[in-house]
C-alpha cells in the first residue's frame, strides 16, 4: 500500500495550482457577484487538458482516472476557484458516456467535454424524489422510433452553460409494467424543454435550475446505454460524483485553513502572533487532522473506483464525501473565527464560503443518507427507510 501519489499526479497538481493561482479567489468571487461565469478559467483549463484527464485518449482526454480529475478539482478549489461543473460534465457525464455510450455518442460529445468547449450537466433530483431515486417520475415513452420525455427536475447546476442535459428518466417494462431507470441526452434547446433559474443565497458563478420537460421529443439515439441496465449505468456515474464532491470540499477546506494560518501568523496582539495561543492553534490543528483523514479516504475511494471495484468504491466514496464535507465546514468556521470581524469582510474571501461548504452536507447526497448507507451496508443493520 502506497500513500504517496505518483509523480505524474504531483506534477499535475502543481500545474493546476499554478493556473488557478493566476486567477485566484478575487477573480472567482468577482465573477460570481457580477452574475458572470468563469469562462476564461474554464477555457484555459480545457485547452491545457486539465478538464478531460479522466477521459479516453482517443477522444482527446488524458486517459487517466477519476483520481487525477479529483486532484485537478481539489487544486482549483484550494486556490479559491472551485469549478463545480467539473463534478457533472467530465466526471459524471464523461464517465457514463465513456463506459456506456455508443461510438457515435462518444465521437459527438467526448472531445468537447475533454477540451471544455462543450458541457453536459446532470439531472436526477425531482421535487418529490430527492435522495430516493426509486421515486423518480420523469417518464419516457416510445412514439414510433422516437422517445417522448415528460417530467420535472430541480436543483440542476449550470443548465444555462450546457449544450445538453443527461436526464435520469424511467421507462415502462412491457412485461411487468414497472418503471425502470433510463438515461437520455437532452439538448437544452429542444422543444418542450424549459429551465427556470432558482434564486439561491450561495455566491457562485453556477446557477441552479428547475427543469420542466413536456413531451420532449428525442431520437432513439438519445438513449445512453442499455434500456434494461440503466441502474448499473446510473451508479457508475454517482461514485465519481461523490469522489468529486469530496475533492471540492477538500479544496475549500485547504483554502480556508491556509487563510486562517496565514492570518494567525501575521496578526499580533500584545506583541505576539495570535497563532501562538492554544485557543486558536489547537482548533486549527484539529482542522488539519480532519482534512488529512478525509483526503486519505477520498484517495482510497478514487483508487478503488479506478481499479474497477465499484462496490468497494461506493462505500469509500460515501465516507469520503461525508468526512470531507464535515472537515470543510469546520475549516471555514474556524477560519472565520480566527479572523474575527475580518472573517465576514468581503476582502478576506471567507464569508461567502460559509454557505458554499454547507452545501457539502446536502449534495450530492445528504449526510443522513450516507449514514443510512453505512449503517445498512457497512454494519449490516436493518434498513431504516
Amino acid at each position: 500500500m502506497n500513500f504517496v501519489e505518483p509523480e505524474e499526479r504531483v506534477a499535475l497538481r502543481e500545474a493546476v495550482a499554478g493556473l488557478a493561482g493566476k486567477y485566484g479567489h478575487e477573480y472567482y468571487a468577482g465573477k460570481a457577484r457580477a452574475g458572470e461565469k468563469t469562462d476564461e478559467l474554464w477555457a484555459e483549463a480545457g485547452r491545457l487538458g486539465y478538464l478531460g484527464v479522466n477521459l479516453p485518449e482517443e477522444y482527446g482526454g488524458g486517459g487517466a482516472g477519476i483520481a487525477d480529475l479529483a486532484a485537478v478539482l481539489e487544486e482549483f478549489a484550494a486556490a479559491g476557484t472551485p469549478m463545480l461543473l467539473m463534478v457533472v460534465s467530465p466526471a459524471i457525464v464523461g464517465t457514463v458516456l465513456s463506459r456506456f455510450g455508443t461510438a457515435a455518442q462518444k465521437r459527438q460529445w467526448l472531445p468537447g467535454l475533454a477540451d471544455g468547449s462543450r458541457k453536459i450537466v446532470f439531472a436526477i433530483t425531482e421535487p418529490d424524489a430527492g435522495s430516493n431515486s426509486h421515486r423518480i417520475t420523469t417518464t419516457a415513452r416510445r412514439d414510433g422510433g422516437d422517445w417522448l420525455l415528460t417530467g420535472r427536475k430541480i436543483y440542476i447546476s449550470g443548465v444555462d452553460e450546457a449544450d445538453a442535459v443527461l436526464v435520469v428518466g424511467r421507462t415502462e417494462d412491457a412485461k411487468t409494467g414497472r418503471l425502470k431507470p433510463a438515461l437520455y441526452l437532452v439538448p437544452t434547446d429542444a422543444p418542450g424543454f424549459e429551465a427556470r433559474r432558482i434564486a439561491m443565497d450561495i455566491v457562485a458563478p453556477e446557477d441552479q435550475f428547475a427543469l420542466f420537460l413536456d413531451d420532449v421529443r428525442l431520437p432513439a439515439e438519445a438513449l445512453v446505454g442499455e434500456q434494461d441496465a440503466a441502474i448499473a449505468q446510473l451508479f457508475a456515474g454517482l461514485n465519481p460524483e461523490r469522489i468529486m464532491g469530496a475533492s471540492f470540499s477538500l479544496g475549500l477546506a485547504r483554502y480556508a485553513l491556509g487563510k486562517a494560518v496565514g492570518y494567525a501568523n501575521e496578526r499580533e496582539v500584545w506583541g505576539t502572533p495570535i497563532g501562538a495561543h492554544q485557543g486558536l492553534a489547537h482548533p486549527l490543528a484539529e482542522v488539519k487532522i480532519e482534512l488529512e483523514l478525509a483526503r486519505l479516504m477520498t484517495q482510497k475511494a478514487a483508487s478503488l473506483y479506478d481499479a474497477g471495484d465499484d462496490l468497494g468504491a461506493g462505500e469509500a466514496a460515501n465516507m469520503a464525501k461525508y468526512a470531507a464535507a464535515e472537515a470543510a465546514i469546520h475549516a471555514v468556521d474556524q477560519a472565520v473565527q480566527t479572523h474575527g470581524g475580518h472573517g465576514l469582510a468581503t476582502e478576506y474571501g471567507l464569508g461567502s464560503l460559509v454557505t458554499a461548504v454547507r452545501l457539502g452536507r446536502i449534495a450530492p447526497i445528504s449526510r443522513e443518507m450516507v449514514l443510512n448507507f453505512v449503517g445498512q451496508h457497512s454494519l449490516g443493520l436493518p434498513k431504516s427507510y
